[in-house]
């Protein structure tokens, strides 16, 4: 059993007998008194979908919920759900828009690295790679000889996300995003 300090992001907990997926963590330290962190977790409940908010002493014992991750691509969207194609069994996977809304800030046709979580053989949430490569639609111009300087601008990528990136790139070009921190990495690799 896990203490609350050791849950991470997607993680699957029981907890008031229920199944709940783990989808923001907020840590903080109360000030003025002794003891230890806070833990507040934004929770989804597998069953109902319905958004639960709990807060747990970093020394609280958990449970982990049976969960499996499938390696899966992105395949389509059916009105409200984004279907999700198995990378070995091509079994389709639906998830409705609304319980992956910011993931789906990262999936475009080529992304690679998606996994499916699955509790119970339904599927409840994606976990994205580390880090996406996408398209930038929108930036303003890029200036020659800029790349020395730190100063950014924002630019608008292929699924809609807004991002801060260096002066030098230009609209057109492909950069790798950091999924967690939702900030810019580097260019992406030219193959």
């Amino acid at each position: 059993m896990p203490k609350a300090s050791d849950i991470k992001k997607n993680a699957a907990i029981e907890h008031n007998g229920k199944v709940l997926i783990v989808r923001d963590i907020t840590r903080s330290v109360p000030q003025g008194r002794a003891g230890g962190s806070l833990y507040r977790m934004r929770l989804y409940d597998v069953v109902t979908g319905g958004k639960v908010d709990e807060t747990f002493k970093a020394e609280d014992m958990l449970n982990f919920a049976d969960l499996s991750r499938r390696p899966s691509m992105f395949s389509y969207i059916d009105g409200e759900e984004y279907v999700f194609m198995d990378n070995e069994d091509y079994t389709p996977y639906n998830l409705n828009k609304e319980s992956i809304a910011d993931e789906i800030l990262f999936i475009d046709e080529e992304t690679q690295g998606i996994s499916v979580i699955i509790v119970d053989d339904a599927p409840v949430g994606i976990a994205l790679p580390a880090s996406v490569e996408l398209l930038i639609t929108e930036t303003d111009p890029s200036i020659k000889g800029a790349s020395a300087s730190a100063r950014t601008k924002p630019a608008l990528l292929s699924t809609g996300l807004t991002i801060q990136v260096p002066e030098h790139i230009s609209t057109g070009d492909k950069v790798k995003v950091n999924t967690e921190e939702r900030k810019f990495m580097g260019r992406a690799d030219s193959k």
